[in-house]
């Protein structure tokens, strides 16, 4: 595939020489969904933000559909769609009004059937001439999403799109999302919730303290990083681990009644028909036996606490 979004060695320092951004260089694919993980502070906003021209960088160089960022502002920026996190909008404007406004500001010509398309997507022509300030929390953050999309782009950033929203309304933007794949747009979300980078996208990416640390294909992600565990249910429970069963290195699972044992996925052998015989050799008596792969919760937890402060 080809990369819509060029981004080399992106660095942004601010007064007081506070290091927002040390070096990112990143390719994004046409037509996918790169999830970019992060704590607060990480330079999630701070990266969007300079990519979509409202923040300008120290150094490197931004390339949306061929066109630079600095040199060439208004091309790049029309092909770019932006949710912010923040709900910013005017409470007595009706939504086709708030909707149709946007796309005036990239200089498009007007086109109902395009409008009326976006907000049926997205749930909202029924409530297109409703006033701002009458929607719920969920319906707000779809007219920020149909906003983005009233110019027609070819990216849509979306920083953190289900913030404050609840379950049910998380997984609608979840399917909204994938629509918008459908589409051909090509998707950049920053979240914190790990389950919606599961879920939806393509590759993750980590940041941290302004550092992409990596970028990978999630399931490749699992496969090379994840682990799994065995947890061994025991019919009588123990108070601690045999000695016999030390170079398993085994945790006591809760009030004794499991053994638990980590293994890589990678490894040619998982050691689990060893550990298994040595169970039985100690004298203990197996109830039941299951798996847990790692999540990518786990990876991202062990990724960040690795990194030097």
């Amino acid at each position: 595939m080809t990369a819509i979004l060029n981004i080399k060695d992106l660095r942004k320092t601010y007064a007081g020489g506070f290091e927002a951004l040390k070096g990112v260089t990143l390719d994004i694919e046409e037509g996918e969904i790169l999830a970019l993980l992060g704590p607060n502070g990480a330079g999630k906003t701070t990266l969007i933000s300079t990519v979509c021209g409202l923040v300008t960088p120290t150094a490197g160089t931004v390339t949306v559909g061929g066109h630079d960022s600095q040199r060439d502002y208004r091309a790049a920026r029309e092909l770019i769609g932006l949710v912010p996190q923040e709900v910013n909008l005017e409470p007595f404007e009706k939504v086709w009004n708030t909707v149709r406004f946007t796309r005036g500001l990239f200089g498009k010509p007007r086109d109902d059937a395009k409008l009326e398309q976006i907000l049926r997507k997205l749930s909202l022509w029924d409530k297109k001439d409703s006033a701002v300030k009458e929607l719920s929390g969920g319906m707000k953050r779809r007219v920020l999403i149909a906003k983005a999309l009233s110019h027609e782009p070819r990216i849509l950033f979306l920083d953190e799109p289900t913030a404050g929203v609840d379950v049910a309304l998380r997984k609608d933007m979840w399917d909204i999302v994938a629509e918008l794949k459908a589409d051909g747009v090509t998707i950049i979300l920053t979240t914190h919730y790990i389950e919606e980078a599961e879920a939806i996208a393509d590759r993750v990416g980590v940041i941290t303290r302004g550092d992409l640390l990596l970028v990978e294909e999630k399931a490749a992600l699992m496969q090379q990083m994840g682990q799994k565990q065995l947890e061994v249910e025991l019919v009588a429970p123990v108070s601690t681990i045999p000695a016999a069963l030390a170079p398993f290195g085994l945790e006591l699972g809760a009030e004794g009644r499991s053994l638990i044992y980590s293994y890589d996925t990678r490894a040619e052998r998982t050691g689990i028909t060893k550990l298994l015989n040595a169970i039985a050799d100690a004298g203990l008596t197996l109830r039941d036996v299951k798996t847990r792969q790692s999540s990518l919760e786990d990876i991202f937890v062990n990724l960040v606490s690795e990194e030097p402060a």
